[in-house]
């Protein structure tokens, strides 16, 4: 090299110092195989889906804050969904959601729908609140209430409750009845 390069280069290379390693930094360490077999077995034993008397989490439809809801099973007739919709049909049985974990809303609302069945309550109120979460998702209790609902098999439809009764925070359930004077459906 020529003095000028030579100088240059020990210009630039001032307050560098050298570096005494022997060997090359090949990546990370290989995996202990007795933690991949504990992490394969443990995963294998979570792959089953929470279902509680058949309200399950695998799928969610996920709704809007301000989403009104309507859903009613085939062979229900329009005109009881209208009056339900309408706010027409009373509701005998209330039960609040608010604040509550998905786990506990979940139970407290199969209990609640266990209750009104074995009452022979027609309509239920149930309120799931609107909530927007805070990392911009839709609101999760009524996401879960609004699948969880259509997976009952002895709620005949909702509707969201007219403002008075809490509106896009609220819905009026239409329970099947198993009284001997009538059908329901």
């Amino acid at each position: 090299m020529p003095d000028d390069e030579q100088s240059l280069f020990a210009q630039q290379m001032q307050g560098v110092r050298r570096i005494h390693v022997d060997h090359a930094d090949v990546g990370k360490a290989k995996p202990d195989r007795a933690v991949q077999r504990m992490h394969r077995k443990n995963a294998q034993q979570t792959i089953t889906t929470t279902t509680v008397d058949g309200l399950s989490d695998q799928f969610v439809i996920d709704v809007g804050a301000e989403e009104m809801l309507y859903w009613a099973r085939d062979g229900v007739q329009d005109s009881q969904l209208r009056k339900m919709k309408a706010g027409q049909i009373a509701f005998e049985g209330s039960l609040d959601l608010h604040g509550m974990s998905v786990e506990v809303a979940r139970n407290t609302l199969r209990e609640f729908l266990e209750e009104a069945l074995r009452l022979e309550i027609r309509c239920v109120r149930v309120t799931h609140g609107k909530a927007a979460r805070l990392d911009g998702k839709k609101p999760m209790i009524k996401s879960h209430v609004n699948t969880w609902l259509r997976q009952h098999d002895k709620v005949l439809g909702f509707t969201s409750c007219v403002a008075k009764h809490g509106g896009a925070g609220a819905l009026y359930v239409l329970l099947k009845r198993h009284m001997l004077d009538g059908r329901d459906e």
